[in-house]
């Protein structure tokens, strides 16, 4: 009996270690594969957004304007006069930074590819020769050529004012390399291109170096009930489901005018890649407004991400852009399989149109119809690219129609 028992307390002293001995490995390999990703991805550690960060970025901007490096219509608002304020950190993402300032009583948003003036790609020419002595002609033809290379779109000299400046002084070296680190931010060149064409993108407000402000706008929410709070956006008048119906009617109306405008309203259409509520917003006439379009391009640059090597269909898919797989050559096919008004059919539209959110407010078989055509709007696209661009001029015909008839229904309830 006494050798069993001693037999047992061995096993136990045994097992007791071989677990201690576990848990110290365990431990030891923890430590030291968490050393090896915080060094590793240090970065991603510290694009923690917070207001010491932020401030230390808008001061570092401000000492690079003191020395004359950079310069811009908001500097010295920014810098000198305290009237570009400081309110808010918003987001950091993948080096992007994204600021919320009051601007003489307004606020404003105040965005950034980059932290630093200094990443930016500098123009060599500031190096080589005096500014001043180039020719403007040679300047506006590498803002043509840098257009080109981000956008993928050939501009002409009199549609770059927006882009470009005239005013030649002093700090003329400062707005030339200011500017160069504007036009190597691909979102800041759409909506400076476009602000004077479409109502559909943000306004470009001014800019500080290489950090330019837009009109601050209020999201979409994913999680929210409607997508965009009415009530911040526009006030609380909207705080009653038969008006509440009556706004989401209007922002999907404005959704269609905004994706029949990409499509038609621009020498090459607009495509956007990245389709969620968080990248639109609202004004306050309902408006719908594009708030990021880092993932939007125009058709030469989408044929030209699209047309990749592929073994199957899923290897032509670029976020929310799709292509088809031609397995006889092994090549995405150059145009784009789906389109805008699918993706935000599926992605936002899905959303609203249901039972649960519409109650009684329109009649019952306009609901149905309704969610009939999103249902058949966001549908996976045809084989034949034909007959796709067809059933979206169908959906977006269709859609037009019953929500028009929505209002009209909204309006004479009113009455």
């Amino acid at each position: 009996m006494r050798g069993v028992f001693g037999f047992k307390r061995l096993r136990l002293k045994i097992w007791r270690r071989c677990t201690l001995l576990f848990f110290l490995c365990w431990a030891a390999c923890w430590l030291l594969g968490s050393t090896f990703l915080f060094l590793v991805h240090r970065s991603v550690f510290s694009e923690r957004c917070t207001d010491e960060k932020s401030h230390r970025i808008l001061a570092r901007l401000c000492l690079d304007y003191s020395k004359g490096a950079l310069t811009g219509d908001l500097c010295e608002d920014l810098c000198v006069a305290q009237k570009l304020v400081y309110k808010q950190c918003l987001y950091y993402d993948r080096g992007k930074k994204v600021i919320q300032a009051d601007w003489k009583g307004q606020p404003v948003i105040l965005k950034s590819k980059k932290e630093i003036f200094s990443s930016y790609q500098r123009l060599r020419l500031l190096d080589e020769v005096e500014t001043q002595d180039v020719p403007e002609t040679e300047l506006l033809l590498m803002v043509a050529l840098e257009v080109k290379n981000v956008l993928g779109l050939e501009l002409s000299n009199n549609t770059m004012g927006p882009l470009w400046t005239r005013r030649r002084d002093l700090h003329w070296k400062a707005q030339v390399a200011s500017m160069w680190s504007l036009l190597q931010q691909e979102e800041y060149i759409y909506f400076s291109l476009l602000q004077d064409f479409s109502k559909h993108v943000l306004r470009v407000i001014g800019s500080c170096g290489h950090f330019y402000a837009v009109e601050y706008l209020t999201a979409g929410q994913a999680w929210h009930k409607t997508i965009f709070p009415l009530e911040d956006a526009v006030g609380p008048s909207f705080t009653g489901t038969k008006r509440k119906v009556k706004a989401i009617t209007d922002i999907a109306l404005s959704f269609l005018d905004m994706v029949n405008h990409f499509d038609n309203d621009f020498s090459h259409r607009l495509h956007l890649c990245d389709i969620k509520p968080e990248n639109f917003a609202i004004r306050n006439d309902l408006t719908v407004v594009a708030i990021d379009v880092d993932m939007a391009f125009f058709e030469p640059k989408m044929r030209d991400i699209l047309e990749q090597n592929c073994t199957e269909d899923e290897d032509c898919n670029f976020f929310d852009c799709f292509s088809k797989c031609d397995l006889t050559i092994r090549k995405c096919g150059a145009e784009r399989a789906n389109n805008n008004l699918q993706v935000i059919c599926d992605k936002i539209f899905r959303h609203w149109f249901s039972p649960n959110l519409r109650g009684h407010t329109i009649s019952f078989p306009l609901q149905l119809q309704l969610q009939k055509a999103v249902h058949e709007c966001a549908k996976p696209e045809p084989k034949d690219l034909t007959q796709h661009q067809q059933t979206s001029l169908h959906s977006l015909s269709e859609l037009y129609h019953l929500l028009q008839a929505s209002q009209r229904e909204l309006q004479k309830a009113d009455g």
